[in-house]
């Protein structure tokens, strides 16, 4: 028996000398990325006004790096909070493995940071630190963008106004703190499309915006399941209990934007760009959407034409989607 117990304590020892040295291997060898490049971006009115639209529009960065008035429909940004952070991703409302904020982007968190410090940090995902991003950045779309349109949003966010530095820190729940390191990855820029090749372009805007991360259905580890890419379906969930889910926007005549028209796919989103933000009612609130209409609003109309031609070009999902569950009764804020 003796031998048996020493046994025993001899495997458990070897696993935890075995865990420990792939963990050191982890911390050594991750995150696989190239060092900063020696990036210096000339701050032209064309490249800055380039990146305004990028940032504020497209990429969007602005979403998730302001601070998002949730009393009002869609959420629009709060003036004067543009870059500023504290964005929430946590697991109560996403899902996540932990609790991720948004960093501050303007010149009073970047200001030692290298131009390609930064622009490494948007198509790799780690930071000056050599500290991994968790993806709900969307790095590794950012990844495969036209290195002008990267330098692009390096030049506007230089331009941004400085805001105090609010973030709380991000944790982790175990093991993500160790699997983070492994996620990012080289980026694969690549040549804008001609904006003429309506669906190769617009292919690039959706990567650019991100649509297919929203408008998927995933699996009970965040994954996005195979062969429902644009099919809907990723929930939302509000603190006070209201779940929203986003839409099929595949080609599928049925469930999806099939019937819809070209000027009816454009207009849904400009109608937002002028609008007055909408006050919701208290009762509403909490089945508000994460749609960022007045962002996506302000993209020219030939962007969305083309985001409109390469949507009706991807493979039709038949999934009729939910868009909302009911709220709970009391749950008005």
């Amino acid at each position: 028996m003796r031998f048996l117990k020493r046994m025993g304590l001899a495997a458990v020892a070897a696993t935890v000398v075995g865990v420990g040295g792939w963990v050191a291997w982890v911390f050594l060898e991750y995150p696989n990325v190239p060092e900063p490049a020696p990036l210096t971006v000339s701050a032209s009115p064309q490249k800055v006004t380039r990146g305004a639209y990028l940032f504020n529009n497209v990429a969007r960065c602005v979403d998730c790096h302001s601070t998002r008035d949730w009393t009002k429909y869609a959420a629009p940004v709060v003036k004067g909070t543009e870059g500023k952070g504290g964005e929430a991703f946590t697991h109560a409302l996403m899902g996540v493995p932990g609790e991720f904020y948004a960093r501050n982007i303007t010149p009073t968190a970047l200001a030692d940071w290298t131009d390609g410090e930064i622009a490494r940090a948007i198509t790799t995902g780690v930071n000056k630190h050599g500290e991994a991003l968790f993806p709900v950045m969307p790095y590794r779309n950012y990844g495969e963008l036209d290195p002008e349109d990267v330098d692009a949003i390096v030049a506007y966010i230089r331009t941004l106004k400085p805001q105090p530095d609010e973030v709380p820190d991000r944790s982790f729940h175990f093991p993500m703190q160790i699997m983070v390191r492994t996620l990012p990855q080289p980026a694969h820029l690549s040549a804008r499309p001609d904006p003429s090749d309506r669906v190769a372009y617009g292919g690039y805007l959706v990567r650019t915006a991100g649509c297919a991360e929203c408008h998927a259905t995933r699996d009970e580890q965040g994954a996005p399941r195979p062969g429902m890419s644009f099919g809907g379906g990723m929930e939302f969930h509000f603190p006070t209990g209201g779940v929203v889910r986003a839409p099929n926007i595949s080609p599928d005549a049925d469930t999806g934007i099939g019937t819809w028209s070209e000027d009816q796919f454009v207009m849904r989103f400009k109608v937002w760009e002028r609008v007055a933000d909408r006050v919701l009612p208290a009762s509403q609130r909490s089945a508000n959407t994460v749609m960022p209409w007045k962002q996506l609003g302000g993209m020219t109309r030939a962007d969305l034409g083309a985001v409109y031609a390469y949507l009706r070009n991807t493979k039709p999902v038949i999934h009729r989607v939910r868009k909302r569950d009911p709220i709970p009764s009391g749950s008005g804020r």
